[in-house]
């Protein structure tokens, strides 16, 4: 909205041209989403433990998390309102690709405050039946993929493998839409699976995020795609403004869930971050670059499947608690410790990840 309302003012004063500068947009993306989270942030707290929306700890949990029960939850909210409005305010609305990342991060969104709306308000243990869960997310998922494809470039419906210069795949219809559907799909529930200590899935999602940002950014920029031999993609550098403002809000919601937390996510905010990473990733055609960045959360849903699958196989478990970091936890390390390691694989799986874009 400010975005174009300064392309307007530019017509009576050439200075207003400095916000078509995406660099500068995406700055102020990420400050106008910090400010919002830290302005409104300590409200919704308040709100949410005056209606008494409160977290529930499991019985089998390790017994530091008892302390947890009743801290006010469903806090990804303020980041979703954040993203939405600081998006709304620098992006170009009329760009595509801004319109499917909130879209995606909205739809995705809904189906996690349903779900803790049962919970928390409800009084429903069970929340939103998983098969249900499920079902929506695959619904949302599909139709996105398939509306992403029907509107993609051929550049749009490459395989990228990352580090291989050469490497191109060219897919089709069904190869496409599974891959985008995985990818969303995935990344939705690995986050939600993360999302299980103070500050454990937003550090590292803000830092997936803004390295996504940064091939948005390049994938935009014919320039840039050239010399670093990554798709060149029209359009998709003004997702850099949705990536900086998700780094933005992230940031602001962490002051309030720095261990001790005094807001819990939720799953309205997980189940939409993971989302919004995925479909950032299948725009930029870096599917791959996800699954390496975001390490953390792929290691916290292959301990869940690992567990499940011995479990129900020979009777035995193979870790002490799934996901991971309650499997450390119960090992004796402290939470502060276990948030703190995972952060700091996440920022060497980045760097990795953000290598691609020059080793090839």
């Amino acid at each position: 909205m400010l975005y174009a309302l300064t392309q307007y003012l530019e017509h009576y004063y050439g200075g207003f041209n400095v916000f078509s500068y995406l660099t500068l947009r995406a700055i102020l993306g990420v400050l106008t989403a910090l400010l919002i989270s830290l302005l409104v942030g300590p409200v919704m707290i308040r709100k949410l433990s005056a209606y008494k929306i409160g977290q529930t700890v499991r019985n089998d949990g390790p017994d530091s998390h008892l302390s947890k029960a009743g801290t006010p939850t469903m806090g990804g909210a303020l980041i979703l309102v954040a993203i939405a409005m600081s998006t709304l305010l620098w992006a170009d609305l009329t760009n595509r690709h801004i319109w499917v990342v909130i879209v995606t991060t909205f739809l995705f969104g809904v189906i996690g405050w349903i779900d803790d709306y049962k919970k928390l308000v409800k009084r429903d243990p069970k929340g939103l039946h998983s098969r249900y869960k499920y079902l929506w997310q695959s619904l949302f998922a599909l139709m996105i993929a398939v509306y992403l494809y029907k509107t993609a470039s051929p550049i749009e419906t490459t395989f990228i493998v990352p580090f291989f210069k050469e490497i191109h795949i060219q897919l089709g219809a069904i190869a496409y839409v599974l891959i985008t559907y995985f990818v969303i799909v995935g990344a939705s529930n690995a986050v939600n699976l993360t999302d299980g200590l103070d500050g454990l899935a937003i550090l590292p999602t803000v830092m997936v995020g803004g390295a996504l940002g940064i091939f948005a950014y390049a994938s935009g920029h014919v320039g840039f795609s050239h010399y670093l031999g990554i798709p060149s993609i029209h359009g998709v550098g003004e997702v850099v403004i949705f990536c900086s403002s998700l780094v933005g809000a992230g940031l602001g919601f962490l002051w309030f869930n720095t261990y001790p937390a005094q807001v819990f996510m939720g799953d309205v905010g997980a189940l939409a971050l993971g989302a919004a990473l995925g479909v950032v990733a299948v725009l930029v055609r870096q599917e791959l670059v996800l699954f390496i960045m975001g390490g953390v959360f792929v290691m916290e849903t292959v301990s869940v499947i690992l567990q499940v699958a011995s479990f129900k196989l020979t009777g035995k478990r193979i870790f002490r608690m799934a996901p991971l970091h309650h499997h450390f936890e119960l090992k004796g390390w402290p939470e502060p410790r276990v948030i703190v390691r995972f952060w700091i694989i996440t920022v060497i799986l980045v760097l990795i990840g953000l290598a691609s874009l020059k080793i090839r």
